[in-house]
């Protein structure tokens, strides 16, 4: 077991879920519940994994008014995932509300923002209005995020070098990992497991890859092996 490795249970009920994460104990630690399968299943789906001594990282990408944001923060937190995200681009005022509810309740998520989509490449980020590359708009979110005391973050692999060289401490959780062969599906910004852990990720997020697998126990086990193989080369 690997505890930087994050399975996405993309699933749309609890009973697929729930079954792979079954199937992967002994080897996953962390699971990934978000909005798909949040909106299906609602908090029952955390409360059950968190009963089943898993680690939950709750990715409901908030964005809305300050007042909203933090309510749901606090909510959260009675729910015991320990990882949640919201999104940075909701501005300063929404991310210091959300920081400041965290602070104020026992057993709190670790905040994570979120600053540019994996599947946001720069096309689609000029459709939008954003003028600059990636790594810039990632840069000044975090920035803004960091100012408003949340130090986790949420950013493709191509940003994890920069994040890391500027931000030290930070947690930083990278979806869009395609082991080497597999299929990039929607995802345009992605890397394999050892590039994301040599350029300074904390935590890599695999969906698709083992959900879809048709052993995922074995595709599971596959990037555990490149992730210790990237981790003894950099000993």
């Amino acid at each position: 077991m690997d505890p930087r490795l994050i399975v996405a249970l993309d699933y749309p009920s609890a009973p697929p879920a729930l079954a792979l994460a079954g199937r992967l104990q002994g080897l996953c630690q962390w699971f990934k519940v978000g909005l798909e399968l949040f909106v299906a299943e609602g908090p029952s789906v955390v409360r059950e994994l968190r009963r089943r001594d898993v680690s939950v990282f709750l990715d409901l990408k908030l964005h809305d008014i300050p007042n909203t944001v933090a309510g749901a923060v606090r909510s959260v937190a009675a729910l015991g995932a320990e990882f949640l995200t919201v999104h940075a681009a909701g501005g300063p005022a929404m991310l210091e509300a959300a920081a400041e509810a965290a602070a104020s309740v026992p057993n709190a998520p670790q905040l994570l923002a979120v600053t540019v989509l994996t599947s946001m490449d720069q096309l689609q980020l000029a459709t939008i209005g954003i003028g600059h590359s990636s790594e810039d708009q990632v840069l000044r979110l975090a920035e803004t995020a960091s100012a408003a005391g949340i130090n986790g973050f949420v950013a493709s692999a191509e940003e994890v070098s920069a994040l890391r060289q500027r931000y030290p401490a930070a947690t930083l959780v990278i979806p869009g990992i395609r082991p080497a062969g597999t299929d990039t599906a929607d995802q345009k910004r992605i890397a394999t497991p050892a590039a994301a852990l040599a350029a300074g990720a904390s935590y890599l997020v695999v969906g698709r890859p083992i959900t879809q697998a048709p052993d995922p126990a074995a595709a599971t086990r596959a990037i555990l092996e490149e992730m210790r193989s990237a981790t003894a080369l950099s000993a």
